[in-house]
């Protein structure tokens, strides 16, 4: 379970990623995640296993700052909505991805929820036929401005599009850091992404509606998936605004006054585009540090797209489907048999790879636990490039471990290669904003463009940075940072879970005392120690080594039934 925010430092065990920081919790074990919550702001928690929060395994994480750390305290009445809003399927994540990497399925979702709220009807999605599934309702009152927290926990390719009927929105917080008021008519958000805005309930007292318009493969081109919700002033009368009710054409909002608004966050847009404030024009509120004060230590161009590769895994041979491969620096991620970073002493240089030891993955499939090395104190310089060369797609990518400071964003073209941008850095084409740069830990890249993000390196571990739609970093579109060495990191917890292979050379020596007909002399006859010692070697042969937290009430249990059975 991944506490999407936190960066855990000290508590590098807690960020729940199978396979990098902890083994996989098996069904019927417990793992108890223990951390100080240091990182205030908007947050959420989810599943980071396969498909499973596609299924709803995941929840808003709010943590609340004192009032003399919020920066906006005096711009808002009323703190307490969320909302959380995610695309949705009507089959199981598992299924749908099997269906698409393995048959004709797509991969793309028919709606989308609001708080779990939003109705839905395939076959009457342009008609007045109700629908059972009520929509989401936030009351307000009238002269009161209210703080929203804004949560996407979508998995597949859809960004969304939010905007507010006769109202508008105030960005004042981005993944839990706070920024200078922006006005926005309409803002857009990528998967993992957190805004906080505030609205002034300066309309009379009537219904509006809250309108969520689907983009890339949510869009008209596809699926067309809209959904809405209801702003309700106290003393409206209990239903719908007075408009056709099911999937009116979008529109932006009016202005509350001549100041102009503009969208947030616009799909596939840099700082090149005139209608729209991308990320690197926001300013934040947090002082300057390490991470845009200095010069970067390391600096690493990552391209990334889908490329026209046989991925082995999910290519059949004559299958007339092909499936593009997702890759960064064109290696997939390959998880390791092991967690990297408690079980990191088991490890060499051989385990791991990256662009500078392997070749021709260019024109062939690569797969390896992609890690990349940086030094503990060093300030990290990340080119992001999407080369746009399979179709219009989007990528937003997330850093566990750090936020970072995003100083550019442009979109070249249609299409870009590292070279160029290489080339457009030579030649100082390319601009980095580097006061007030906003602090995130999710960002998106314009497709056939860049985003540049520095982060200080001072939070020793293994954190993983990926994309962060479900289907993309399930097969790949993923690497490692290992902040520091191995000794500069904090010590394993004690009766940490541990896993991995097991591969004897020779056929095991079975256990054979003590486990057939358990009578009493034999009991009596046994030391507790080798008892114990016994059940654990019998917990690694049935795979439950990943379950050190509950041994001691197995013990007791299987004592328990010894016992019973003696007497």
């Amino acid at each position: 379970m991944h506490w999407h925010g936190q960066h855990h430092r000290a508590s590098p065990y807690m960020d729940g990623v199978p396979y990098v920081t902890q083994c996989p919790i098996h069904p019927g074990s417990t793992f108890r995640y223990h951390y100080t919550a240091a990182t205030s702001g908007t947050h959420l928690w989810h599943s980071h296993s396969g498909m499973q929060r596609g299924d709803g395994v995941f929840g808003a994480l709010i943590v609340r700052p004192p009032e003399s750390r919020d920066h906006h305290r005096d711009l808002y009445d009323v703190d307490e909505h969320m909302i959380v809003v995610v695309d949705w399927d009507h089959i199981i994540g598992h299924d749908k991805f099997l269906d698409h990497h393995h048959a004709f399925g797509d991969n793309k979702p028919p709606n989308m929820l609001i708080n779990g709220f939003g109705p839905y009807d395939s076959n009457h999605i342009d008609t007045n036929i109700p629908q059972g599934m009520p929509f989401a309702d936030f009351t307000v009152k009238q002269g009161e401005r209210h703080r929203f927290r804004l949560i996407n926990a979508g998995f597949l390719n859809c960004p969304i599009e939010i905007s507010m009927d006769n109202h508008t929105m105030y960005i004042i917080s981005t993944d839990g850091n706070d920024i200078d008021p922006v006005k926005a008519s309409s803002l857009v958000t990528y998967a993992g992404e957190r805004f906080d805005f505030i609205v002034s309930m300066n309309q009379r007292v009537d219904n509006y509606w809250i309108r969520f318009r689907g983009l890339m493969d949510c869009d008209e081109r596809f699926m067309n998936v809209r959904q809405r919700a209801i702003l309700r002033y106290e003393g409206a009368p209990n239903e719908e605004p007075m408009e056709n009710k099911y999937w009116m054409n979008f529109e932006h909002d009016k202005n509350d006054n001549d100041e102009p608004a503009m969208q947030v966050n616009g799909l596939n847009k840099g700082t090149e585009s005139s209608d729209t404030v991308s990320i690197p024009l926001l300013k934040s509120l947090e002082p300057d540090d390490e991470s845009n004060l200095r010069d970067p230590d390391q600096t690493f161009y990552l391209g990334y797209d889908f490329y026209n590769k046989s991925n082995l895994h999910y290519q059949v041979e004559g299958h007339p489907q092909v499936l593009l491969t997702p890759q960064i620096n064109h290696i997939s991620m390959k998880f390791p048999e092991f967690p990297l970073l408690p079980q990191r002493d088991s490890m060499t240089t051989e385990n791991f790879c990256n662009s500078s030891t392997v070749g021709d993955c260019k024109n062939k499939y690569c797969e390896c636990t992609h890690v990349i090395q940086v030094a503990l104190g060093n300030v990290i310089e990340l080119v992001l490039v999407d080369e746009g060369v399979a179709f219009d797609a989007n990528h937003p990518f997330h850093l566990h471990g750090n936020s970072f400071r995003v100083v550019a964003m442009t979109r070249v073209g249609k299409f870009v290669t590292v070279d160029e941008i290489k080339e457009l850095d030579r030649n100082g084409s390319i601009v980095r904003r580097l006061e007030s740069a906003p602090l995130k830990d999710t960002v998106t890249v314009p497709d056939g463009g860049y985003t540049i993000v520095r982060f200080y390196a001072d939070n020793p571990g293994y954190w993983i940075f990926h994309c962060h739609i479900d289907f993309h970093v399930e097969i790949g579109m993923a690497l490692v940072f290992k902040v520091g060495n191995n000794d500069e990191m904090p010590a394993v917890p004690v009766g940490f879970p541990s896993c991995g292979n097991y591969q004897p050379r020779d056929p095991p020596e079975m256990i054979t005392k003590n486990t057939t007909s358990p009578h009493k002399e034999n009991v009596e006859d046994t030391p507790l120690e080798e008892i114990n010692i016994n059940l654990q070697n019998l917990g690694a042969l049935s795979s439950s080594s990943h379950r050190p937290y509950s041994f001691r009430l197995k013990i007791l249990s299987v004592i328990f039934v010894i016992v019973l059975t003696v007497f």
